[in-house]
């Protein structure tokens, strides 16, 4: 048990718990609890992290590991994975908490503290394998042989290199065995080596070469003193050629003719070298390289920046060099001549730079009528048109110190970005005052007949005159109101008279109780007006005597008082029409019986008068409108003009001037009348003083420089002449008199034309004579005796202006193109070379397209008697081509552009001032297409050739807007009160609402209608009740003796219009208050003899009002009657504005309203005696906001062509918002811009053609040239349009380059490998830059371009010496992103396979398409299948074609390719000689990939290329062994169904 103690026991616990401590850092401690008592111990030491431990720890970020698969990660068995763009991947890395101080760890604790733990792993991309794409294959090569067995090849290069895993790239070279003919003799063992041309270098001297045979000089030429050696005799010629060398008209160049040799052997096929005598030639003439040399740099120039600025952009500063030699055959290019650099201009006396600023002109006056809507232009007088209006003006970028010169001469097209800062608004709104019209009161009653004036009461003329007030004072005084005051003559006219005030009681005569008596009158003295005056004045008339009354007496009939006089039923008489009054009275009580004075019979109760009995002829003053105001003759000395100051808007007064108008007397409904019909009191001044505006003096810009004169040159290369112009803006209109604006604004000028048309060219000289290789160095060669053979000759080449004048040759350098070749190989015909003139020019043609055209030559000298040369095969002597065919026929192309208005669309005013607005926008437009012209060879030409000018038009429809239209307004409605303040409504509604932009309609209601609402105030007394008198009493109970009792009186009472003369028409009763109705009957008791009369009441008193506190918002009073009356404000009206504004200011209105506590409203005076209306605002001002339409600027000028070339080049033009739509403006159009297509023009470059093979003259290996063409090709600028060969010419206006490069290559070395050698291949060119990519999936990684070396041998059993083809890659910026597809052909009798690969810029390729349906190749077979009908399979394994088996050797290659039987079966429509094959045709894919084929001819190959089954022989036995059991029980069942059927079945 001992030994077991010792043993530790398991334990469990659980996690630590928080670090405790006094102190920061080590020494804290933490506890657990643990399950087993045997442990040591509950505590453990540990760190107390704290915050200031924060600056000590932080995590270490280990670097993220590789990217591993996610699928390498899962368990299981892996599943199918199909790369698209990448593959997902998870990276890993270490994360640990560290001291900073030393690095060492820590636990993640402390730093966990602070900041959690950072990540561990996150998903990264791993990318797709990218396999090894090539290219199509070169032609094959020609056979390595001319006899015997050779080799020819083809190879292609690499475009993308294998990356990330990819499948390796192919072989990128094709070997084929060719057999020209069989050798006769060796020829097959040799083969010719030629090697490389040495560098050219100059022969000897001749003092040099003299020397070694000047011993035996005499005595020859004493020999032969008549003739020269040919060496002599070419020295001569050397040195007259050198002398006129030496007269060339540059001395740019020197040009020295030298000569070249090179080593031609004859190789053994084991590679040693043997004798021969019949090689090659071995020398040349070829010209001294010489490098260009140029000048040292000149100075720099000045600087194009003139002044000093730091904001504006820097300036330049050229300097050049001069060519000194141009380079001359292989010498060095020049480098460049001139170079440029920023700079600042430096100096003290440096100009600082122009400022420009936008300058406007002034705002043009207020126009109302650009913010009518269509149906307001219409339907309105423009005139007299006033409220919210659009005023414009002209914008300008002018420089700042330079007096208004305007700078550019337009808005918004800033020069170069000239003018900075923000744009000033080119348009505001602003108000035209409406005028306020003159509102008088109705006309008051006729006064009194008075004296015209009272001071002067000479005659007896009068007047009675009646007059009315101005109730709303007019805009520019009371002058422009109607006449105030109308008057008719009178007779007896009197200033002053008595007026009845009442009538004292009756008092019967001689003091007895009743009977006859008077009545006294109270009077008053009133003058003409009706206003009490003192009685003296009334003195000169007697006052009114007592009136005669009666009081009745005890039984006598008792009649009323008379009723007032009414109102008179005539304003005046004539002989046709009388005034009349009348007035009535009633029987209150009949008489008693007898004894009493009998009641008067009916007409006596009623009299009638004559009234406003003066004629009919009413005169008064008629005023006509003020005049101009002018200035004042009598002051014009006093007033004299002043100037306004700079900067003043010029519409403050200048001086005091004078008004006048004209002033009649008139007669109503006849005209005018002399001036005394009418009083002089009321008559109008004619004369009024006025303020005189300021005089503005039109205001104009200085003319601007006159624009620059292009020198064009026509085809001839004459100068074309131009004018140009210069022109001033108008910054102010003159106005009051001011001084006018000039009128010429712009002017026009011939531009000087030079003598010489500005242009350089180059001028060739002829080409010398032909300078072959020194005698001395050919004379062991065959024909040296002769002078003939290959040489060169030169020429010289000037530079002349257009004209033919001497020009710097540095001029050509920089205007002109290309210059000419001043060298050119040449051949002097040897005496056995046939000879022939120069080709003629071909003859004319007959007919084009189907006529002929010839050329000849003839044979020269001994060549017409030598027999190779009558060979006319070998050297035809005439020349016949097809005639040129000039047929064109011209087709559309592209879409139809946007509809285009016709330009100068604008209408402008005078003197250039633009009037907003007013561009038209719509109607009859034109759309374009363009037209396309090709030749009978479906090449591209000028459309000119079609005789088209480039489009078709097509007449088209911009919709006009339509604004929103409503109907007029209704009238207004009557107001919805009778007494007090109501409203009164008018409205319109939709009568057709807006399309195509035009402005929305105002906010409607449900009933598509928009409302105004005003508030209207009601006289409560302007209805009356009017009562008639009261009928003759029905006694009910009559007592016929009395004739008194109860009884009934009735009366008819009815609502009638109140006016200044009394109530006038009857209306309806409901406009009336029925409260106040008077009664229609009335029941009483018709008093008897001895009763007591009484009249009828009179009229109720007024109320009287006790003040009372007000309530809430109104005010209120306490009537009597134990009722309030307030008095507060109606609702506000809508915004009023005058009946000829749009918009702008207007005002809203309200009343007040007196209502009792009721609800009954009551005259407003009520509530006007006790001052309670004057605690409320009646009017606020309001707007109205105007309908401003969207301004747009002017379109702009057409952009240039987005192509130069091409179908789909496309112009633009647009327009920006100059003023965005305001309220219920018209709004802004989308569209913005428009297009239309440019005219095709063909698309010429230069473009090379692919390399020759490698010649080595007429040898078969060695070092030689190849060479390529250069060619004009003419395409239609698309992508995919490989374009099509032309003449040289057109491309002659071209910069001689292929693709930007401008340097030519034609010719370059190369080397044909000789047999026994080993064979190093040269390197391709560097591929396009291709980026690394998924197209459309925005994955990219990196850019690379690759070049690749093939290998090459000239004989079978060099394949094994040859290196290894290679390839190497470089990374590249601006890749372009490539997808690969599978692409079918539906030719079969195609050259190309039927199914390829094809990128998507149209090149075809091997590799990149995805391994679906795979097309075969015959690249990757190691060896390469050489064996007729034999492939190479995509497993890299050699194959038979269709229709051949596969016989294989005992290693398991092919040996040969047998043809086996064909099954053939036909389908509808098939024909026995139709049946095609080809061996690029996968079998697996469905035929609908080869279209067109009406049968299919099935080839059975059972056994596969590694000589077993294949895989469908299994299938097809398995389906016979399942259909044969299938029929055997089929069989079996059918057997035993009969056996167990019964024969009564059968029987029938």
């Amino acid at each position: 048990f001992q030994m077991a103690s010792l043993i530790s026991i398991d334990h469990f616990h659980c996690p630590w718990g928080r670090c405790m401590g006094s102190d920061c850092g080590p020494g804290g401690s933490q506890s657990r609890a643990v399950w087993c008592a045997h442990v040591d111990g509950w505590t453990t030491n540990c760190f107390r992290v704290c915050d200031w431990h924060k600056d000590l720890y932080d995590w270490r970020l280990g670097a993220w590991n590789e990217c591993v698969p996610v699928s390498a990660r899962t368990f299981g068995a892996p599943r199918p994975f199909t790369c698209s763009g990448g593959e997902e991947g998870i990276q890993t890395r270490e994360v640990g908490c560290i001291l900073k101080s030393d690095g060492s760890p820590a636990e993640d604790a402390i730093c966990e503290y602070f900041e959690p733990k950072p990540r561990l792993e996150q998903a990264c991309l791993i990318p797709c394998p990218q396999d090894c794409v090539v290219s199509e294959y070169s032609p094959w090569t020609s056979c390595s042989k001319t006899c015997g067995t050779g080799l020819r090849n083809r190879v292609r290069s690499v475009l993308v290199p294998p990356l990330f895993g990819g499948a390796v790239c192919p072989n990128l070279t094709e070997f084929q065995s060719c057999k020209p003919g069989p050798c006769t003799g060796p020829e097959g063992m040799y083969s010719l080596r030629v090697g490389a041309w040495s560098p050219c270098i100059l022969p000897q001297t001749r003092t040099a070469r003299q020397a070694k045979r000047r011993k035996g000089k005499g005595q020859g030429l004493r020999e032969r003193a008549g003739a020269k050696d040919p060496e002599t005799r070419e020295l001569i010629q050397k040195k007259r050629t050198r002398n006129r060398l030496n007269r060339q008209e540059s001395p740019f160049w020197d040009i020295q003719v030298g000569y070249q040799t090179r080593n031609v052997t004859c190789i053994h096929r084991n590679g040693s070298a043997v004798g021969r005598k019949d090689l090659p030639l071995t020398v040349q003439s070829c010209v001294l390289p010489k490098d260009c040399q140029v000048t040292d740099w000149a100075e720099w120039g000045p600087c194009s920046k003139t002044c000093v600025d730091p904001e504006s952009p820097r300036g330049n500063r050229t300097r050049s060099r001069q060519v000194l030699q141009f380079p001359v055959g292989e010498g060095a290019e020049c480098p460049l001549l001139e170079e440029s650099e920023s700079c600042e201009p430096q100096g003290d006396g440096v100009p600082p730079c122009a400022t420009y600023t936008w300058r406007t002109t002034e705002w043009s006056d207020c126009r109302v009528d650009l913010l009518l809507s269509q149906q307001d232009r219409r339907r309105s007088n423009l005139t007299g048109l006033c409220g919210g209006g659009l005023q414009t003006r002209e914008l300008y970028c002018v420089q700042a110190n330079a007096d208004l010169l305007p700078a550019a001469i337009n808005s918004f097209k800033t020069k170069s970005g000239l003018c900075e800062g923000p744009i000033p608004n080119r348009s505001q709104l602003c108000q035209i005052p409406c005028p306020t019209d003159c509102e008088v009161s109705p006309w008051g009653a006729w006064g009194p007949c008075t004296f015209e004036n009272c001071e002067d009461q000479a005659g007896k003329k009068g007047f009675k005159l009646r007059k009315r007030q101005i109730t709303n004072e007019p805009t520019g005084g009371p002058g422009n109101c109607p006449h105030l005051v109308e008057a008719v003559p009178c007779d007896e006219p009197s200033c002053y008279d008595w007026q009845l005030v009442s009538l004292d009681r009756c008092i019967p005569d001689e003091e007895k109780p009743c009977g006859p008596g008077t009545q006294l009158a109270q009077v008053q003295c009133v003058n003409s007006n009706g206003e009490e005056v003192d009685r003296n004045l009334c003195s000169s008339s007697p006052p009114p005597e007592p009136v005669p009354c009666e009081v009745p007496c005890a039984r006598d009939c008792v009649l009323s008082d008379w009723t007032p006089w009414s109102t008179c039923s005539q304003t005046c008489s004539s002989k046709t029409i009388e005034g009349k009054q009348m007035r009535t009275r009633s029987i209150l009580a009949y008489n008693a019986g007898e004894g009493g004075a009998l009641c008067p019979n009916s007409s006596a109760l009623q009299e009638v008068r004559n009234c406003n009995e003066h004629a009919c002829t009413v005169y008064h003053w008629q005023t006509g409108p003020w005049g101009p105001c002018t200035e004042d003759p009598s002051s014009s000395s006093l007033n004299t003009s002043t100037t306004v100051r700079a900067g003043s808007d010029g519409q403050g007064p200048c001086s005091m001037g004078m008004q006048t108008r004209k002033v009649i007397c008139v007669r109503v409904n006849v005209g005018q009348v002399p001036p005394k019909k009418c009083p002089d009191g009321p008559r109008p001044s004619t004369v009024r003083p006025c303020q005189l505006p300021c005089k503005k003096d039109c205001i104009v810009t200085p003319f601007s420089n006159w624009t620059l004169c292009p020198v064009t040159c026509d085809t001839a290369g004459n100068a074309v002449k131009r004018k140009q112009s210069r022109k001033r803006l108008i910054i102010q209109l003159p106005s009051n008199g001011g001084q006018e604006c000039p009128e010429v604004l712009e002017e026009e000028r011939d531009c000087e034309v030079p003598k010489v048309c500005p242009g350089f060219r180059w001028k060739t000289h002829k080409w010398r004579k032909c300078q072959l290789v020194p005698w001395f160095l050919r004379q062991d060669s065959p024909g040296a005796q002769e002078t003939c053979g290959l040489g060169l000759q030169t020429r010289a080449v000037s530079c002349r202006q257009l004209d033919g004048t001497q020009a710097d040759i540095s001029e050509c350098l920089k205007f002109a193109k290309a210059m000419p070749a001043i060298t050119q190989r040449c051949q002097l015909p040897c005496q056995d070379d046939c000879q022939l003139t120069n080709w003629s020019k071909f003859s004319s043609c007959t007919a084009d397209c189907v006529g002929v055209r010839t050329r000849k030559r003839a044979l020269i000298g001994r060549s017409k008697k030598k027999d190779k040369c009558k060979n006319t095969q070998m050297y035809p002597l005439s020349e016949t081509q097809y005639c040129p065919c000039d047929k064109y026929n011209a087709q559309p192309v592209g879409n139809w552009s946007d509809c285009i208005l016709p330009e100068g669309g604008r209408v402008e005013s005078i003197l250039g001032m633009k009037v907003q607005g007013d561009i038209k926008e719509c109607g009859q437009g034109y759309r374009y297409q363009a037209m396309v012209c090709y030749d009978q060879d479906n090449r591209l030409v000028e459309t000119s050739r079609c005789n088209s000018h480039g489009y078709i038009e097509e007449a088209c429809i911009i919709p006009c807007p339509s604004d929103c239209k409503l109907s007029e307004w209704s009238n207004w409605s009557r107001c919805s009160k009778s007494c007090g303040s109501g409203v009164k409504v008018r409205s319109k509604w939709l009568r057709e609402k807006p399309y195509n932009g035009g402005r929305p309609c105002p906010k409607l209601d449900h009933i598509n209608q928009v409302y105004e609402v005003v508030p209207c105030q009601s006289d409560c007394n302007q209805y009356v009740w009017v009562a008639e008198p009261w009928s003759v009493w029905k006694v009910s109970n009559v007592d016929l003796k009395e004739n008194c009792g109860k009884g009934v009186q009735t009366r008819k009472v009815r609502c009638m219009l109140n006016t200044i003369d009394g109530p006038s028409e009857a209306v309806e009763d409901y406009l009336c208050d029925p409260e106040e109705m008077p009664l229609g009957a009335r029941e009483s008791r018709l008093p008897c003899p001895e009763d007591c009369v009484l009249n009828d009441w009179g009229p109720w008193s007024r109320c009287s009002l006790v003040r009372a506190e007000p309530r809430s918002e109104s005010s209120a009073v306490q009537l009597s009657v134990n009722m309030n009356l307030f008095c507060f404000p109606s609702d506000w009206s809508t915004c009023q504005l005058s009946p000829n504004a749009v918009c702008g200011s207007g005002i809203k209105t309200r009343m007040l309203d007196c209502v009792r506590s009721d609800g009954k409203s009551v005259d407003i005076k009520f509530c006007e005696e006790l001052n309670l209306e004057k605690k409320w605002q009646m009017n606020i001002s309001c707007v109205v906001e105007c309908p401003v339409n969207c301004q747009l600027s002017e379109w702009s000028a057409w952009s240039e062509c987005s192509q130069t070339c091409g179908l789909e080049g496309k112009m633009w033009r647009r327009r920006s918002v100059v003023q965005p739509s305001q309220g219920d403006g018209r709004p802004c159009p989308s569209q913005m811009e428009q297009w239309k297509p440019c005219p095709v023009r063909p698309c010429y470059r230069w473009q090379y053609s692919s390399w020759s093979e490698c010649r080595v003259e007429s040898v078969v290996c060695g070092h030689g040239m190849r060479y390529r063409n250069l060619s004009c090709f003419v395409s239609d600028g698309s992508s995919d349009g490989e374009g099509s060969l032309v003449d040289e010419e057109l491309c002659s206006s071209l910069e001689l380059a292929v693709d930007g490069d401008k340097q030519i290559r034609l010719k370059e070395a190369c080397t044909l490998p000789c047999p026994g050698t080993k064979t190093v291949p040269q390197w391709s060119d560097w591929s396009s830059c291709v980026s690394i990519c998924v197209k459309g999936a925005g994955v990219d990684f990196g850019s690379v371009q690759v070049r690749s070396r093939a290998v090459l041998a000239q004989e079978p059993e060099n394949l094994q010496l040859c290196p290894d083809q290679a390839w190497e890659s470089q990374p590249c910026t601006g890749g372009e992103c490539y997808e690969y597809k599978w692409f079918s052909s539906a030719h079969p009798n195609s050259t190309r396979p039927l199914i390829w690969c094809q990128r998507s810029d149209g090149l075809n390729v091997t590799g990149g398409c995805p391994p679906v349906n795979p097309p075969m190749d015959n690249s990757s077979c190691d060896p390469p299948c050489l064996m007729p009908k034999s492939f190479c399979s995509e497993a890299g394994i050699c194959m038979c074609d269709e229709g051949f088996t596969e016989v294989l050797s005992p290693t398991g290659q092919l040996d040969q390719c047998t043809p086996i039987p064909v099954l053939e079966i036909p389908t509808a429509g098939d024909k026995k000689g139709d049946v095609k094959t080809s061996r690029a045709i996968n079998p697996t894919l469905p035929s609908t990939i080869q279209p067109g084929r009406t049968g299919r001819t099935w080839y059975l190959q059972p056994y596969g290329p590694d000589g077993k089954l294949k895989m469908w022989v299994y299938g097809v036995a398995a389906g016979a062994f399942v259909l044969l059991i299938f029929i055997v029980s089929m069989i079996y069942l059918a057997c035993s169904k009969i056996q167990q059927s019964t024969p009564l079945k059968f029987t029938n």
